[in-house]
């Protein structure tokens, strides 16, 4: 086998990178594509949020790499903010047809891989997502194996054929420890939990928020799990039997997930553990299919959210800050599904209480992520209100109600400036 230096010696000027991300970063194929900047000019490097390093977005490195970020991790955000990066605004559910259709052609393709089993198939281990796809139609793949890589169930797998060079590793993966819930974070989730049903079928992005929730459904029963990631927050749950995906239409007794971001612990749960299926984010994050299962209850976070309901979640002003990611899609998926309920969850201030993310107006340049035709539940620490079906006045109304008290007075008077009262 090639060492990491000799492999990512067919990356040239010019070309377009792909990066399999998440935990499953390939961190020393990338430190040797950045050891070869002085080489290489003008190479596109493209992926969703990594949990390691990403030194080719340095400043040193302008004229070799330029990232174009599907989604904006921390890693990446201030390349992207003072313009050494890009972005592009996607739904997560269309991000494979860039890759099928052309319009993001990829040369390169730096994987992460367990080591080939008796068949010669190799796991994607924890991130599937869009990956799979980006590998099967890159023009050149390179993986590295690392027996600490999981090894996952689903459409996880490549052929050796399928990998142009393979590298030997032995290396830890990239994790993510999960954040401290505050109080406000818990007070949202106590309002959540108690809106969900029994049978639901579970949507959680990423953050204190869902870890919270989740330690609130030890008395649910039934509840199945069907998102585009999860984390940590699930293995008690499914260790209790609360999680069992005893009443989903499709994928039955499968939690089903495109990747997953957490702890060692985490990634050692998911190791040849058959009660996960992981798939692509084509059909996890289908609305159609996600419409399928019952009681879906998609939870989503936001920046802030104006009086009639618009949702920025991927900006802070006209600064990019994450991605539009699987938020709209699990919107729409949730509100066709039987009995589902989308929610978004903020809590009602940001800097210290000293900013209301309830507000009259969005701030300049923000991005609207879910549209006012798509809100539905809208949950802060003071309470949860469905704007759906709502007019504009009455959406004002119930959003002032769950704004922080301090706020509240300011957005009366702005929302008659408005003429929304």
């Amino acid at each position: 086998m090639l060492s990491a230096a000799e492999a990512v010696s067919v990356i040239q000027s010019n070309q377009r990178v792909f990066v399999h991300q998440g935990c499953a970063e390939p961190e020393p194929l990338l430190e040797a594509m950045t050891d070869r900047a002085a080489e290489l000019s003008n190479v596109e490097v493209i992926h969703m949020a990594m949990m390691g390093s990403a030194r080719y977005v340095e400043p040193q490195f302008g004229k070799s790499f330029r990232h174009n970020a599907l989604f904006i991790g921390a890693n990446v955000r201030k390349a992207v903010q003072v313009n050494r990066a890009d972005y592009i605004p996607i739904f997560l559910s269309e991000i494979e047809g860039l890759f099928l259709d052309g319009s993001l052609p990829i040369d390169v393709a730096l994987m992460q891989c367990t080591p080939p089993d008796r068949n010669g198939f190799v796991s994607l281990g924890p991130s599937i997502d869009a990956s799979l796809t980006a590998a099967k139609m890159a023009r050149h793949v390179i993986a590295i194996t690392n027996p600490q890589m999981p090894r996952t169930h689903g459409d996880t797998f490549l052929h050796v054929k399928e990998i142009d060079v393979l590298v030997e590793g032995d290396f830890p993966l990239a994790e993510l420890e999960p954040r401290e819930a505050t109080e406000e974070h818990r007070a949202i989730a106590r309002h959540v939990a108690a809106l969900i049903p029994d049978g639901a079928t579970m949507q959680m992005g990423i953050g204190a928020i869902p870890d919270a929730l989740l330690e609130l459904l030890t008395n649910h029963k039934h509840l199945g799990v069907h998102s585009e990631m999860f984390s940590d927050g699930i293995i008690p749950l499914l260790e209790s039997g609360v999680i069992d995906n005893s009443r989903k239409k499709i994928n039955l007794n499968k939690v089903v997930a495109g990747f997953v971001l957490g702890s060692r612990k985490l990634l050692d749960y998911i190791d040849d553990n058959p009660i996960f299926e992981f798939r692509q984010t084509r059909y996890t994050n289908d609305p159609f299919q996600i419409a399928k299962n019952p009681k879906v209850c998609a939870i989503n976070a936001a920046i802030e959210i104006d009086l009639t309901g618009q949702v920025c979640a991927d900006s802070i002003g006209e600064l990019p800050f994450s991605g539009i990611g699987g938020q709209v899609d699990f919107i729409r998926g949730a509100a066709r599904s039987e009995g589902g309920m989308p929610f978004i969850c903020l809590p009602s201030t940001a800097k210290g209480g000293n900013v209301s993310r309830i507000v009259n107006r969005l701030k300049p340049g923000a991005g609207v992520v879910t549209s006012r035709g798509d809100i539905h539940w809208v949950v802060t620490e003071y309470g949860a209100v469905n704007l759906h079906g709502k007019n504009l006045r009455q959406r004002a109304q119930q959003l002032i109600s769950i704004a922080h008290p301090d706020f509240r007075e300011q957005l009366d008077r702005e929302c008659a400036a408005l003429r929304l009262t």
